[in-house]
C-alpha cells in the first residue's frame, strides 16, 4: 500500500491566487521523484477550512528522500509572505492500509 502526506494551509483572505499559482507554475517537478504517484491541491469549500496538499508516495522512504532533495529545496525557496498564511495547520502523515476505487462497467 501506499504512504500518503496531507500539509494543511490556512491561506489568508487575498493570497488564494498566489498560493493556488505557485503550484500550477511547478505542476510536473514532483512528478520526476522516485516513488512518488500522485498530488492534489485541495481548495478548501467552507469558512476558515485550510487548504490542504495531498501528496501520494510508494512508501514513507520515498517521502522522505523527497524532503531530502534539491527539488524540493527549490520547490519551497521564496514563500509566500508570512502575512499571507495563518497559525496553524501543518503536515499529517499516514499509512494506507486499506482502499478502494471505482471500476468501470464489468469491472
Amino acid at each position: 500500500m501506499s504512504y500518503i502526506v496531507n500539509n494543511r494551509v490556512h491561506v489568508n483572505p487575498g493570497y488564494e491566487d498566489d498560493f493556488e499559482a505557485r503550484f500550477r507554475a511547478r505542476a510536473g517537478q514532483i512528478d520526476k521523484q522516485p516513488g512518488f504517484i500522485a498530488m492534489r491541491v485541495l481548495r478548501p469549500q467552507g469558512n476558515q477550512a485550510p487548504y490542504v496538499v495531498e501528496t501520494e508516495w510508494e512508501s514513507q522512504e520515498a517521502f522522505r528522500a523527497w524532503v531530502g532533495s534539491d527539488d524540493f529545496k527549490r520547490a519551497h525557496a521564496n514563500p509566500l509572505p508570512a502575512e499571507a498564511t495563518a497559525e496553524g495547520g501543518g503536515l499529517e502523515q499516514f499509512e494506507v492500509v486499506e482502499g478502494t476505487e471505482a471500476r468501470g462497467p464489468g469491472g
